[in-house]
């Protein structure tokens, strides 16, 4: 069957949220059926922009694809050709892609005109949109194109959608990722972005709302921004200042001075470590005191983290003369270190007691260290017998 193009109402009326179709053909893949209608407001995938998703008839519509211009709706369930439906757009997953779009158009335009360079890439993901750009660009000079972006929104100027003729596209100044043949279909926002473009946008800057870059990174030759808009923008804004708001009754600060009192709290931590491995040392070397000259030393110790228990056993090691093991933990899990004072080399001693005990780690020059499964008493028992 040779399929004539589809009628796409999406480039009529891109608010278009029901309409009513004849289904052309419907055959089945898998266990789904591809359906083709003789006119659409189902946008398919492209340019970056993902499909439309809702119902004709009831029947769920999974995804879109454009084929040499004919639409292409993938469907839960079989549509009879011939038959007249009624389509329903998910209208909240079509205007956010369409403020996600819209709103990369606004902030693409800006930032290529700002430093003369190239969107080279274009995502629109279903928590954020990323965009790749040909040069180097700072978190800073990012932010002010970001409210020059937000600015524009403000003064809700409507877009402009055009099909100009060859010798009007020729004269155009516009962004474009690719060479373009036939037709081109050019979206403005003018003063801000002049851009061809298949998807869906929406009719007045102000509907974007908010543009939020949340990452610039350096990229390839260039950079990667991921940003999110309209609702999105709402929504995460909404979340850290929440997420803000909590961490600040946490510190007994309001939320716009919770960086201060954290600030306040990494300083008081540095100082607390410093002072807790000065009196660690102390109580590491009353300790090892109790193995001096004793040849070699076991400690079993409360748990420790691993710098502790190596320093720890640096310290038994130097008392006692010998070999030092200490390790530290509770029931069958323990960190541990080895410290040969001579510098004599362990590794096939600690090779057996991985082995044998289930633990993991390794050392040269005399230190090792690690962590193993076992008991007390299978370690003892080990360290008795080697």
């Amino acid at each position: 069957m040779i399929l004539i193009e589809t009628e796409k109402l999406y480039y009529q009326d891109a608010y278009l949220q029901e309409f009513t179709a004849e289904v052309v053909s419907c055959e089945p893949s898998k266990d789904v059926w591809k359906v083709v209608l003789n006119r659409t407001a189902f946008y398919p995938e492209g340019g970056g922009q993902p499909a439309d998703h809702g119902t004709l008839n009831e029947v769920r519509v999974l995804d879109v694809h454009d084929k040499a211009g004919v639409v292409y709706h993938t469907c839960a369930a079989p549509l009879k050709p011939g038959q007249a439906v009624s389509g329903k757009i998910d209208w909240s997953r079509r205007f956010d892609h369409m403020q996600q779009h819209s709103g990369e158009h606004i902030l693409s335009g800006i930032i290529c005109r700002r430093f003369q360079c190239d969107n080279v890439g274009f995502h629109l993901g279903a928590e954020s949109v990323t965009i790749d750009f040909n040069t180097e660009i700072t978190w800073e000079q990012a932010l002010e194109a970001e409210q020059e972006a937000n600015e524009f929104l403000c003064r809700d100027e409507p877009a402009e959608i055009t099909y100009p003729t060859p010798e009007a596209l020729a004269a155009l100044d516009y962004r474009s990722k690719k060479e373009l043949t036939g037709q081109v279909r050019i979206v403005a926002f003018p003063g801000a972005d002049c851009c061809a473009c298949c998807g869906t946008h929406v009719r007045r800057a102000g509907a974007i709302n908010v543009v939020k870059i949340l990452s610039c990174q350096k990229f390839r030759e260039g950079v990667r921004m991921e940003i999110v808009c309209g609702q999105r923008a709402v929504a995460y804004l909404s979340a850290v200042y929440n997420q803000a708001k909590a961490v600040g009754q946490q510190l007994s600060v309001k939320p716009l001075e919770t960086l201060a009192a954290v600030e306040r709290l990494e300083a008081e931590l540095s100082a607390a470590k410093v002072r807790i491995a000065a009196l660690e040392q102390t109580a590491f070397q009353a300790i090892a005191a109790e193995y001096a000259g004793t040849g070699n030393a076991l400690l079993f110790q409360p748990s420790m983290k691993p710098d502790s228990v190596r320093r720890l056993a640096d310290a038994a090691a130097q008392a006692c003369g010998g070999l030092a093991a200490v390790f530290a933990g509770e029931a069958e899990h323990w960190a541990y270190a080895l410290v040969q004072s001579s510098g004599q080399d362990i590794s096939a001693l600690v090779k057996q007691m991985n082995a044998t005990l289930h633990g993991r780690g390794g050392g040269r020059n005399g230190f090792a260290q690690g962590s193993l499964q076992s008991s007390e008493e299978a370690i003892r028992d080990f360290w008795e017998k080697r």
